[in-house]
């Protein structure tokens, strides 16, 4: 497992760099001399708790098939272990393939990547690269690629075998994510199909039974971790941990201690909130204590933790944060004190009601170790629960959680591919199973025998939830794509709606009430996209244009990367993009057809004429968000009685999101037959029955009053328009 000629050896624990006078020695990776950058990376490298059991793993990677390593983020097992596998697949000549290593996070696969080129001191890009949704670094020299694992599941779409891969390295297993766990189910039958192929599982903590029982027999390497000096129980009630986590803040900042702090919280909110208070809390702070600076990291948003090198000035940073972000500050050399709230928030989604739950649940006792060890041997960790607090023993599977709608079209892609099954650790809810089935079957993805369609193969084509997939496609026969693809990609990206102070909002509800569409929330999406394009053509300062008008441009770029992948793809597919016409009366009918050809399962009537929503699946009533253009209106001033929406929260606030008007007759015209009479009983249903019975233009004389605002719209009957 070690390289031959290289000038250092290591001999177990004791490993000691040798240098050979003037011998100038080659980069094995890219046959360039070694710079002296290299050395002294080498000499930290050889500290980590990985190197220990480097001749261990490399004895075990050449004759095992599976393997698993136990160690939290500071042990080096991200960064050092894929570039030990690199070493592997270099002994052959890469003949079995080169190596891969999925993450969960998207930054901290870039961070990753840009660490470890750095320390084989090779090009970013070339040999060693990274790929993560919208942004690829790779080339043909790349024998060592970072990516989400969203990505590699992507790509067994058009290599179902992995065969471009000789290791495949699954980091941060124990995160249970649901294309983690469905990578883990199909490479146990890859395995079967390639007896070459290397599998390596990390995992923070010791892997539980259901692991380790998973592929039967695999050899465990456990890293020794480095706890905190000092671990602090204060026995904090569950609802006070917020305002005892600032406190501990200041105390800590009050006590001149050094080093950084790293806080978990539960919501995306509380950390905006934590940074606002700690910024006004900044302002007293007396000067030679030094400046206090609040950093928010919220999970699944990238490019906002600072990278090593960037520590200097006397200035204490505060990061912010919420699982599982645990791994993310493996770089952060000046942490020194973590402040654990011990709950997280999880999204548990109900097949029922086609919605989320909120949960604050307590974390895993594997996320609790894994924080107590962020700060190292001089370092403090603040559990705000009680030590004998009980602790789920693992993270409970996403899968379990999740809509599982897209991962079934994506295995049912597969089955095609030659994959017949999957094996998963975790099986999910036979309930959502049947819910995600149901669904797929609906939107016309699956034929008569249950295989996917030729429509579902063309959906599965697009890196869309599958109701968004098929809207895409019913524009292509709408001939709407252009404002299509621009809603696709605007609710596809983060929101670009900022929320601000509580001082500001209503100056920013004024800044967004211009760009206000009067069909809806979705046409206000395509004329904030095009102002935000105008404003990049125009010279002028597009972030100030941001700013002015509360909008986020960073979620704006992002739409813009989405819309141009989308855009990719309909012409590789040689799908037909249309030229825009937004704002005439028929491009504004088509975009709601071509909606309700992917949402109808999304619709609502307003049942009492004061905004209260009754869903026509589920039997649900909500509100409209107050942030929608139509939730700031009061009912006399004319709510439309049926709205399409595109978001359901159930528990935070029982509210329809991204809302825009329909009629019943397009709804009719639009919804599969056998959806509508699969309809549960109401009086919104006998309202389109009796449209189907007697005529669209019965139903609007008696609504002629109440909505003088309804399109005059042919009378259409109640098939369905794409199948």
């Amino acid at each position: 497992g070690l390289e031959q000629g290289r000038a250092f050896e290591t001999e177990g624990a004791g490993q000691e760099v040798v240098e050979y006078g003037d011998v100038l020695e080659l980069n094995r990776f890219d046959g360039l001399p070694y710079s002296s950058r290299y050395y002294t990376l080498l000499k930290e490298r050889m500290d980590l708790p990985v190197w220990k059991a480097k001749c261990d793993f490399m004895d075990k990677l050449a004759n095992r098939q599976f393997i698993i390593v136990s160690g939290t983020a500071r042990t080096g097992r991200s960064s050092q272990i894929p570039q030990w596998c690199a070493e592997f697949c270099l002994a052959v000549q890469y003949q079995n393939g080169m190596v891969v290593c999925t993450q969960v996070h998207r930054q901290h696969t870039v961070d990753l990547a840009l660490r470890v080129a750095d320390e084989m001191d090779v090009n970013i890009g070339h040999e060693v690269g990274y790929s993560i949704p919208l942004e690829t670094c790779c080339s043909g020299d790349t024998v060592l690629r970072y990516c989400t694992d969203d990505m590699l599941l992507r790509e067994m779409m058009s290599d179902p075998m992995l065969e471009h891969y000789g290791v495949i390295v699954i980091d941060q297993a124990h995160e249970r994510t649901v294309s983690t766990d469905v990578l883990l189910g199909l490479l146990k039958d890859i395995t079967l199909q390639r007896p070459e192929l290397r599998v390596v599982l990390l995992t923070a903590t010791h892997p539980g039974p259901k692991l380790l029982g998973h592929y039967k027999n695999v050899p465990l390497i456990q890293l020794e971790g480095v706890c905190s000096a000092e671990v602090v129980y204060t026995g904090t009630s569950h609802k006070d941990y917020f305002c005892s986590a600032l406190r501990l803040v200041l105390e800590i900042h009050h006590s001149q201690e050094e080093g950084d702090i790293v806080v978990f919280l539960a919501t995306t909110q509380e950390i905006d909130l934590a940074r606002d208070i700690l910024l006004r809390e900044e302002a007293n702070i007396p000067t030679h204590l030094g400046e206090l600076l609040p950093i928010s990291v919220h999970p699944g948003l990238g490019g906002t933790l600072p990278m090593p090198g960037e520590e200097e000035g006397r200035c204490r940073r505060v990061f912010l944060t919420s699982s599982p972000n645990e791994d993310l500050f493996w770089a952060v050399h000046m942490l020194n004190f973590v402040i654990d709230a011990g709950v997280q928030k999880r999204n548990v989604y109900n097949p029922r009601i086609r919605a989320n739950s909120v949960a604050i649940q307590p974390i895993s006792r594997i996320q609790a170790e894994s924080r107590k060890q962020l700060v190292g041997p001089t370092g403090k960790t603040f559990c705000l629960y009680p030590e004998d607090t009980p602790l789920p023993s693992e993270t409970r599977p996403h899968i379990l959680e999740s809509d599982i709608t897209s991962t079934v079209l994506f295995l049912k892609r597969m089955d095609i591919g030659g994959l017949g099954r999957c094996d998963f650790i975790d099986r999910p809810d036979p309930e959502g199973l049947m819910q995600a089935l149901e669904e797929l079957d609906y939107l016309a993805a699956l034929d008569d025998d249950g295989n996917l369609s030729e429509i579902g193969i063309i959906m599965s084509e697009f890196p869309l939830e599958p109701q968004m997939a098929k809207t895409l496609l019913a524009s292509c026969e709408f001939d709407c794509v252009n404002e299509v693809v621009t809603i696709a990609a605007m609710l596809t990206a983060p929101s670009c709606f900022l929320v601000p102070s509580r001082e500001l909002r209503l100056e920013a509800s004024q800044c967004h009430l211009k760009f206000q569409h009067p069909e809806g929330d979705h046409f206000t999406l395509i004329n904030i996209y095009k102002a935000f394009k105008q404003n990049q053509h125009e010279p002028c300062d597009v972030e100030k244009w941001c700013q002015d008008y509360f909008l986020s441009l960073s979620a704006l770029q992002t739409a813009d990367a989405i819309r141009s992948e989308l855009t990719d793809i309909l012409r590789r597919i040689e799908l037909p993009v249309s030229m825009p016409s937004f704002g005439s009366k028929g491009n504004t009918l088509n975009i709601k057809r071509a909606l309700l050809a992917g949402f109808f399962m999304q619709v609502a009537r307003d049942v009492d004429s004061s905004g209260n929503y009754f869903m026509l699946t589920h039997k649900h009533v909500a509100q409209i968000h107050p942030f929608s253009a139509y939730g700031t209106k009061t009912p006399k001033l004319g709510l439309p009685e049926w709205v399409l929406f595109h978001q359901y929260s159930f528990s935070e606030d029982n509210c329809i999101r991204t809302v825009s008007h329909i009629s019943p007759e397009e709804f009719i015209q639009m919804a599969p037959q056998y959806f509508f009479f699969n309809l549960p009983p109401s009086e919104s249903k006998d309202i389109l029955q009796n449209i189907l019975d007697n005529g669209a233009e019965h139903y609007k004389a008696k609504k002629l009053q109440k909505s003088p605002s309804l399109e005059s719209i042919p009378e259409v009957t109640a098939s369905c328009v794409i199948q």
